[in-house]
C-alpha cells in the first residue's frame, strides 16, 4: 500500500507541474495561434499566407514566433515548476531541441521534465560555500543542458518522432466516420471537470497541434462552449430546476460560453454534481463527435463562437455548439429536481416570545 501511495504521489507532483507549466505555455499558443488565424482569414482562403501577400506575410510570421514558442515554453517553465530558476535554460533549450528533431509537444514535455530531474540531481551534489555561485551559473546551466538534450537527441528522440509522425499521419487521413469518436472522446474530456486536469489534457493536445491538425481544433471549440450554453438554456426552459441565484447566473454562462470559457459551469456542477457533470459531458460528447463527422476545422487555438472568424465550416460549428447545449440542457430538465427554497426557521423568534411571557 505504501508503494501505491508513494506512486501516486509522484504523478500528482508531475501533473502539478504540468498545469503550472501549461498556464505559463497558454499567452504564447493563444498570442501566435490567434494572430495567425487572423492573417489566415485576411488573405480569403483557408491556407497560410504566402511572401506575396505582402503585409499579411508579415502578420503571419508575428503569429508564426508564437507557434514556434510555445513548446520550448512549455518545456522550460515545466523544468522552472520542478527546480526554479536553474531549470529554465536547459528546459528551453532541451524542449527547443525536442521540436527540432520533430517530437512534438511530447518530446517538450519530456525534455522539460529531464531538465528539471537532471538539475534537480545535480542540487544535491554537495559543493562548498566558496564555489556555489559557480553551480548556478556554470555547473547546473551547462550539465542541467547537455546531459537531458543527448537523452532527447540520442535516446529517446527518434522513435518519439516517429510515433509523432505515425500520429500526424493518421490523424489527418481520418474521415468523418472515423473522426467522430475521436471527437467524441475529446469532448467528453472537456465537459467532464471544466477547465481542470482532464479538460486541460484535452485542449492542451488540441491547442499544440493547431497549425498542423486544426480539425482538432474545430472539436475543442464547440465542445468548450457547451457546458456554459447548456446550463445557460437549461436555466430559460426549465426555470423552476434552478434557484433564483442560479437563474440570474444563467445569462452570464451563455456569454462566458460564446467566450470559449468551460469555467462559467462551474457554479451550477458545485451546486449539483451529480447530475450537471453527467449533462455536461454528454453534451460535450455530442458537440465534439458531431463537429468531428462534419469536418469542421478552426484556426485559433481558443473555443467558443468568438473564434468563428476562423472557422472553416462555421454553419457545423454553430450547430454543433447548439446541438451539445441543447443536449445538456434536456438532460438536465429530466433528471434535475425543482427547486425547493428553505424554509426560514422561526425558531429564534419562538424562543424570544418564550423569554417574554416567561418572564
Amino acid at each position: 500500500m505504501a508503494k501505491k501511495k508513494k506512486g501516486n504521489g509522484v504523478w500528482a507532483v508531475v501533473q502539478k507541474h504540468l498545469m503550472t507549466a501549461t498556464g505559463y505555455m497558454i499567452p504564447f499558443v493563444v498570442a501566435g495561434g490567434v494572430i495567425y488565424a487572423v492573417s489566415v482569414m485576411m488573405t480569403g482562403q483557408a491556407a497560410a499566407p504566402k511572401p506575396s501577400d505582402g503585409w499579411i506575410y508579415q502578420i503571419s510570421l508575428i503569429g508564426s514566433a508564437g507557434l514556434a514558442l510555445f513548446i520550448p515554453a512549455l518545456g522550460g517553465y515545466l523544468a522552472y515548476s520542478m527546480v526554479g530558476r536553474a531549470g529554465i535554460g536547459p528546459g528551453f533549450i532541451t524542449a527547443y531541441l525536442a521540436v527540432q528533431i520533430h517530437t512534438g509537444f511530447i518530446g517538450g514535455i519530456l525534455g522539460g521534465l529531464f531538465a528539471g530531474w537532471t538539475v534537480m540531481l545535480l542540487k544535491k551534489i554537495p559543493i562548498s560555500e566558496h564555489y556555489k555561485v559557480l553551480g548556478s551559473i556554470f555547473l547546473y546551466p551547462l550539465l542541467g543542458t547537455l546531459i537531458p538534450a543527448c537523452i532527447i537527441l540520442f535516446v529517446i528522440g527518434t522513435p518519439v518522432a516517429s510515433f509523432m509522425t505515425w500520429m500526424t499521419h493518421t490523424l489527418k487521413t481520418m474521415g468523418g466516420m472515423a473522426r467522430a469518436p475521436l471527437g467524441a472522446i475529446m469532448g467528453a474530456m472537456i465537459g467532464v471537470d471544466m477547465g481542470g486536469p482532464i479538460n486541460k489534457v484535452a485542449c492542451t493536445f488540441a491547442q499544440t497541434q493547431v497549425n498542423t491538425l486544426p480539425f482538432l481544433m474545430g472539436i475543442m471549440g464547440p465542445a468548450v462552449a457547451t457546458p456554459p450554453i447548456g446550463l445557460g438554456i437549461a436555466t430559460l426552459l426549465f426555470r423552476k430546476k434552478f434557484s433564483p441565484e442560479e437563474r440570474d447566473s444563467g445569462i452570464a454562462a451563455i456569454l462566458m460560453g460564446c467566450c470559449g470559457i468551460t469555467e462559467g459551469a462551474i457554479p451550477f456542477a458545485t451546486a449539483d454534481p451529480l447530475r450537471v457533470i453527467p449533462a455536461n459531458t454528454i453534451g460535450s460528447c455530442v458537440a465534439g463527435a458531431f463537429a468531428a463527422f462534419m469536418g469542421v476545422v478552426s484556426h485559433a487555438p481558443w473555443g467558443g463562437l468568438i473564434t468563428l472568424p476562423v472557422v472553416g465550416g462555421r454553419l457545423w460549428y454553430v450547430v454543433a455548439v447548439l446541438l451539445g447545449s441543447l443536449v445538456t440542457a434536456v438532460i438536465l430538465g429530466f433528471i434535475k429536481k425543482d427547486y425547493v427554497p428553505e424554509k426560514q426557521s422561526n425558531d429564534s423568534s419562538d424562543d424570544l416570545n418564550l423569554d417574554i411571557e416567561t418572564m
